[in-house]
């Protein structure tokens, strides 16, 4: 029976960012939602419901 010429080793990150990449991500992702959401209620404190839902109404009119 034919024996792998090398065992296959799994490759290990032994750098210190090494399991911070995906966690700062994740925050990242978290700060600009939570930034939209305060923006979106900034706009219809500013300017009202009325006026917030009719931007909304026309910004989904001209997508679609």
């Amino acid at each position: 029976m034919a024996q792998p010429l090398q065992q296959a080793h799994p490759l290990q990150d032994n750098s210190s960012t090494a399991g911070r990449t995906p966690s700062v991500l994740l925050w990242l992702g978290a700060g600009v939602g939570a930034l939209m959401v305060i923006g979106a209620l900034a706009l219809w404190f500013h300017y009202g419901t009325q006026v917030f839902f009719e931007m909304i109404r026309t910004g989904f009119a001209a997508c679609f």
